[in-house]
């Protein structure tokens, strides 16, 4: 089994209030398991615009036969909260089962604990009320077999070198649960270095689209969303390296990445 460090990362729910309308995305094939995922831990950092580490984070990934739950959660240093659960099957095509996202906390503008059952098309959004109760809404809603929310990083991992564009469905929330596409595409090439030794990181760019009315008013207000960066190593195990967007809609532009153990004094004092 192949380990992928992509899956479920944060910013591509990031569209949320952004749109008022949304037209239905067209059906397409769901993404081909050209490596399968295994069980991981992997370690995490988000930093800000400035360079800072904002907050440090986790990825478990289990197996379960052909299902795969990988669970991503960012502690911030003011206290917030970002937890994002996906639960995918990896039988020849990779399928979204669930996605259940929270988001809560000083660092979110407008939190939210979003439930996505992909198999009986329901989306439950729990919020808090004006008198302070929680209140759940839950919409029925059509959804496609390659829906990819919670999964981006991995859909990339998993495309052909040759493709020259791939399109996939999301949900996002505004504030109805609707559908958008996200076109992925390569970019240049990049290269990095570990411990002084260089290699060669794949770049995609992801756009939304909006569609419909919507998608050509948007630009004119200043509501299009920014494209999200993200960068992968390929060969035989794909695995994610680095991402760039918001997190949440109008936020500011954050980096997740890899993070690496700290040992000694410096790992005692937390710096």
């Amino acid at each position: 089994m192949k380990n992928a460090l992509g899956v479920g990362l944060r910013s591509l729910w990031l569209i949320a209030a952004v749109i008022c309308v949304v037209r239905p995305v067209a059906v397409a094939e769901p993404v081909a398991v050209r490596s399968a995922q295994g069980t991981i831990h992997g370690f995490l950092q988000m930093r800000s615009e400035d360079g800072h580490v904002v907050a440090t984070g986790d990825i478990v990934q289990v197996t379960h036969g052909d299902q795969v739950t990988s669970r991503t959660t960012f502690h911030f240093k003011d206290g917030s909260l970002d937890d994002e659960t996906t639960v995918f099957s990896q039988r020849r095509m990779f399928r979204l089962i669930s996605d259940h996202h929270v988001q809560k906390g000083p660092a979110f503008p407008h939190p939210m604990d979003v439930m996505i059952e992909a198999r009986g098309g329901t989306v439950t959004v729990r919020t808090d009320g004006k008198d302070g109760k929680e209140e759940v809404h839950t919409d029925k809603v059509a959804l496609p077999p390659d829906l990819a929310n919670g999964m981006v990083p991995l859909v990339i991992e998993n495309l052909r070198l040759e493709a020259a564009e791939t399109t996939v469905p999301m949900v996002v929330m505004t504030p109805k649960p609707r559908l958008v596409k996200l076109v992925i595409s390569p970019q240049e090439k990049q290269s990095f270095s570990i411990a002084g030794t260089a290699h060669e990181a794949l770049h995609y760019e992801v756009k939304i689209e909006i569609g419909g009315v919507a998608g050509m008013v948007a630009p004119l207000i200043g509501k299009a969303p920014p494209n999200i960066e993200i960068w992968i190593v390929g060969g035989e195990a794909p695995t994610f390296l680095r991402e760039q967007g918001p997190i949440y809609a109008d936020g500011p532009i954050m980096t997740v990445e890899l993070a690496s153990p700290v040992w000694g004094e410096v790992a005692k004092s937390g710096n």
